[in-house]
């Protein structure tokens, strides 16, 4: 599987577990296989919601900040892989 950067994680919400992503490249789309990689972080998760100012959104573009779901922590300056399967 091959990966893209697309992104990286400008903060991390705890309480609602919501990652602010800056998109410096590509798309993201709801359902993308995203790989959150950083010095503590190394997942792999679905998209599955994605805000853009409190809208939500199927499909982000490079240039735009948006919130997605995960899982786990992340940490600000982790990047943000697309999978390609």
């Amino acid at each position: 599987m091959a990966e893209d950067q697309i992104g990286v994680v400008v903060n991390y919400y705890a309480k609602l577990g919501v990652a602010a992503v800056k998109v410096t490249t590509g798309t993201i789309k709801t359902g993308d296989l995203l790989k959150y990689k950083g010095y503590t972080t190394d997942f792999t998760e679905a998209v599955t919601t994605m805000e853009i100012e409190n809208q939500p959104v199927e499909q982000a573009q490079a240039g735009d900040s948006v919130g997605v779901k995960v899982k786990e922590r992340v940490r600000e300056k982790d990047k943000v892989y697309k999978v390609i399967e």
